[in-house]
């Protein structure tokens, strides 16, 4: 079972910077999606940024040019660098990984297709 626990939220405000980390343990698929979420109160969960096990990566079109994807394989850890960050980027941040992988399209931000979740982090940007 794969197990993932994140890290790295806070309070900043906007314009700000924050990096988020999901140290996952466990994961013994040989290909592989992992992903950013987010979810704001009142608000359905919704997809932020995923990477494959091969590095191809996919952004919700909110966050382009702001936010990276990225993952240290050696160090079982994924990264979410978000910059410019504005008040509606608040919500909690969760990462989760799916076993979905496809050589001829980019990774998936259906959170139905996610199977294993962390607890999520806290990202609060002010105006």
């Amino acid at each position: 079972q794969v197990q993932l626990v994140e890290s790295g939220g806070g309070s900043v405000q906007a314009g700000g910077s924050l990096r988020l980390s999901c140290a996952f343990f466990g994961n013994t698929y040989i290909h592989y999606s992992i992903a950013w979420f987010r979810q704001a109160p009142g608000s359905e969960r919704e997809g932020v940024a995923a990477i494959d096990s091969v590095g191809t990566a996919t952004y919700a079109d909110s966050v382009k040019g702001r936010l990276t994807i990225s993952q240290d394989n050696a160090k079982n850890t994924l990264y979410l660098q978000m910059n410019s960050l504005k008040p509606e980027d608040s919500g909690m941040y969760y990462c989760a990984v799916s076993p979905w992988y496809s050589s001829s399209s980019r990774p998936s931000l259906l959170p139905r297709l996610y199977t294993y979740w962390g607890q999520g982090t806290q990202v609060t940007v002010s105006s």
